[in-house]
């Protein structure tokens, strides 16, 4: 089972440790309470799902044996008006930039991306059972 933790820093911010333990800093933003002195919770989803799928691409289209100079993934995303304000529509494009890309493969290396090998794709797509508890230490 994978692990996680965040760590209370001051105000909004905390200091997320992931499993690979590559620490990152979240904050909220002057809106909501926060200094917004760094990435919001809701943006590291986006950047996870442009992340997970954008490496499935560079490392199949390699698999391929295509040259690809220049790679970007670009995410738009509409969020709900509402509390939890979760994310309702994400449009991802990818820009690709080489010689010889043929449309098809490239095509197929996003395919497989999104419906084989992307977990940030596969879990936004799908009901997570969350649960929770608390400890209260004196």
């Amino acid at each position: 089972m994978a692990k996680a933790k965040l760590r209370w820093i001051e105000g909004l911010q905390f200091a997320g440790i992931p499993p690979s333990n590559h620490a990152i800093i979240l904050d909220g933003s002057e809106k909501g309470g926060g200094a917004n002195s760094a990435i919001h919770p809701g943006e590291l989803v986006l950047l996870a799902l442009g992340g997970c799928t954008g490496m499935d691409v560079i490392s199949i289209l390699k698999k391929m044996r295509l040259e690809v100079s220049e790679f970007e993934v670009r995410i738009d995303a509409e969020a709900a008006q509402e509390h939890p304000k979760a994310w309702k529509k994400i449009k991802i494009t990818y820009y690709l930039k080489g010689k010889d890309l043929p449309e098809e493969k490239v095509k197929h290396a996003i395919e497989l991306s999104q419906e084989k090998y992307c977990s940030v794709s596969a879990t936004l797509r799908s009901p997570v059972e969350i649960v929770y508890d608390h400890l209260i230490i004196e």
